[in-house]
């Protein structure tokens, strides 16, 4: 096992296209570390450079405390498990696992040990004499992880394991995946752009985009916690839902109403210097609910809003809603538009946006209906309208301040 530090890393190819843009970060041992982020933001390059499949450019990558730019990647000792099972059909079970530590030449006693060791943790103990074409997909994709546990590397690496399996494969996978890396406690470093593998498996979560390393923390922190607008949209389905915002005396002025400001985020608000009254107002759906079921709290606004839809999921309501104006700045344009974003529509366009509340299954909503409903005034989130950055961020202790923008 050894600790894996990026040390401004850049990644540059010869048409002058930055693929990954100064990356520093850290990985202690035996952390698993999720690197998430839509198509094209460098985080399967940032993996390819662990594992010496792509040159560096800049900067410097440690393992275990050395700096590895110029090692093979047969020097580095690390393990990858990739999209694609890539098992050779005419070898069972068995011989794809050992089929490394064959070609280092190990002695057979060796190679048997650490073959039936991972097929006990990987639960294939009873298939290790059947065929690849024998297996349902979610068992050749642990005979691949097979194949990297029996090398016994100093740390795995995992480009989109679980997206060739279906949608019942993926959730039993990311729970036998978390277990194993419990169990045997690697340095793991595991690439997605699915939002729900990179919040219920890592240790910490690190969102990239264009090159950019946007915010790493823990999957919780993320989602209460964002650093910008774009970690904000990302993280979180339905995702966050924005409105234009103008800043009076201890209040917000919303298309949904004047909301008060707590003592909490007028503090967090003094901290950053605004610079301006305008702001993005930030609100997870969670946030919104039926106002006839809501208990009586201080922090809760009464509003009225029209109901264009209703999504019934049984343990819960999504109802979209309609209000008159529009939180795009250049930057929420950009992500509005993006393909690789879950729930852009969110987002609004047009002089008339759109939002979603996540409301109790108890409630009596119906499409077309006005609904008063009630928001949580004291979980909002301000961004700076400029530079995308939140205004209210609680920062926890040594923080590292220098988090890039996403307008940058």
């Amino acid at each position: 096992m050894a600790e894996i530090e990026f040390d401004n890393v850049t990644k540059r190819y010869d048409d002058g296209h930055e693929a990954v843009k100064q990356l520093s970060l850290r990985i202690p041992d035996g952390e698993f570390v999720i690197l998430v982020g839509p198509s094209g933001c460098g985080k399967s390059t940032a993996l390819r450079m662990i594992a010496g499949l792509e040159e560096i450019t800049g900067g410097e990558l440690r393992i275990g405390g050395e700096v590895v730019n110029d090692r093979a990647p047969k020097e580095r000792d690390i393990a990858m498990v990739f999209q694609n099972y890539a098992l050779y059909p005419h070898m069972t079970v068995r011989d794809n696992m050992a089929f490394s530590l064959s070609l280092a030449k190990a002695a057979k006693t060796v190679i048997d040990q650490q073959v039936n060791r991972a097929a006990q943790i990987l639960g294939l103990t009873p298939y290790l004499n059947r065929y690849p074409r024998q297996l349902s997909g979610g068992q050749r994709q642990r005979v691949a992880m097979g194949r990297a546990i029996v090398r016994d590397p100093q740390a795995f690496l995992m480009d989109e394991p679980l997206s060739n399996l279906d949608a019942k494969l993926r959730v039993q996978m990311r729970s036998e995946l978390s277990r194993i890396q419990d169990r045997l406690g690697t340095t793991t470093v595991y690439v997605t752009h699915d939002q729900t593998e990179a919040m219920t498996l890592g240790d910490r979560v690190a969102v990239m985009r264009e090159g950019v390393l946007q915010q790493v923390d823990a999957p919780d922190a993320l989602y209460r916690n964002p650093a910008n607008l774009f970690v904000a949209s990302f993280i979180g389905s339905p995702a966050m839902n924005f409105f234009e915002g103008d800043l009076g005396a201890g209040v917000v002025r919303t298309p949904i109403g004047e909301l008060p400001l707590s003592d909490e985020r007028r503090r967090r608000l003094e901290r950053s210097a605004a610079a301006g009254s305008d702001v993005i107002v930030g609100i997870r759906p969670e946030h919104f609910e039926d106002a006839g079921l809501a208990e009586a709290d201080p922090r809760l606004l009464e509003f009225e809003a029209p109901i264009e839809l209703i999504e019934s999921v049984g343990s819960e309501i999504y109802a979209h809603f309609g209000y008159q104006g529009r939180a795009l700045t250049g930057d929420l344009e950009r992500l509005a538009s993006d393909p690789d974003l879950e729930d852009a529509a969110a987002l609004g366009s047009g002089s008339e946006s759109r939002a979603i509340a996540r409301l109790s299954p108890s409630s009596r909503v119906r499409q077309h209906d006005t609904l008063r409903m009630t928001v949580d005034v004291g979980a909002i989130h301000l961004f700076d309208r400029s530079d995308g950055r939140c205004l209210t961020r609680a920062l926890p202790q040594n923080v590292n301040l220098d988090i890039q923008s996403v307008a940058d």
